[in-house]
């Protein structure tokens, strides 16, 4: 299968094409900057490599990007910088989910397109219940006021949520919710929930990154295990996680 990864050359996002490589796929890795990548992936005949900032292509290059693959991956995410944080632009998760989800929608795929987004677990499912505290609620307020990506990954689930829900002819999708993101060189025990069991602002976890990039891949792959969490937003801990 061919996936398609958005935001590959971020830390989680070239643990997920490690994991997908691994599992035997061939990628195409939409990249900004080509130079921080792994020399491996350069020589690498399973991975085309487009250099490339996601929403300066045209419609008509998403429509190509998009064709022939499996599934979507975005783990696209805005620079700790000022100008990452505050400049433009500012809706750039979710700005690439409606192009992107479009262009499949313009290719009328036989068999539905998985879209695998990285979002956060300080962004609610508001699909489901998910009762939270008063004052998680002021911080999330003040998140929403200070920081513009915090709004973006919001946007971005909302869209899948509404616009692409549960019944599209051509895109099926998931929204992965990690707490606090670590590294980790290998893959080690994590736990999969429907919903947060700690509070993302006063008691957040931790999840590596390379945890978040296996359970991708394994979405990606795993057609089972796509049926159980499609359409949802599942939180993705490490197992080690004290409570």
């Amino acid at each position: 299968m061919t996936i398609l990864v958005v935001g590959a050359s971020g830390a989680t996002g070239r643990q997920l094409i490690e994991q997908l490589l691994i599992q035997g796929h061939n990628v195409k890795a939409v990249v900004r900057s080509p130079e921080k990548l792994p020399e491996s992936w350069k020589n690498n005949e399973r991975i085309e490599i487009i250099s490339a900032s996601i929403l300066d292509l045209s419609d008509a290059k998403m429509r190509e990007l998009t064709l022939g693959c499996h599934s979507v991956a975005s783990c696209l995410g805005h620079n700790m910088t000022w100008k990452g944080i505050y400049g433009h632009p500012r809706k750039l998760v979710t700005d690439a989910a409606r192009r992107l989800c479009n262009a499949i929608q313009a290719n009328k795929p036989e068999t539905p397109i998985k879209y695998v987004l990285m979002n956060t677990t300080g962004n609610r499912n508001r699909d489901l219940d998910e009762p939270i505290s008063f004052a998680q609620k002021c911080v999330i307020g003040l998140l929403r006021l200070l920081l513009p990506p915090h709004v973006d990954n919001e946007k971005a689930a909302d869209y899948l949520r509404t616009k692409i829900g549960q019944h599209n002819q051509f895109i099926e999708w998931a929204a992965i919710r990690p707490d606090g993101l670590i590294d980790n060189d290998e893959v080690s025990d994590y736990e999969i929930h429907p919903s947060p069991t700690r509070s993302a602002i006063f008691n957040a976890g931790k999840t590596s990154r390379i945890n978040v990039g296996h359970f991708m891949a394994s979405l990606i792959s795993d057609d089972h295990l796509w049926e159980k969490w499609k359409g949802q937003m599942p939180v993705i801990y490490n197992k080690s996680s004290p409570k």
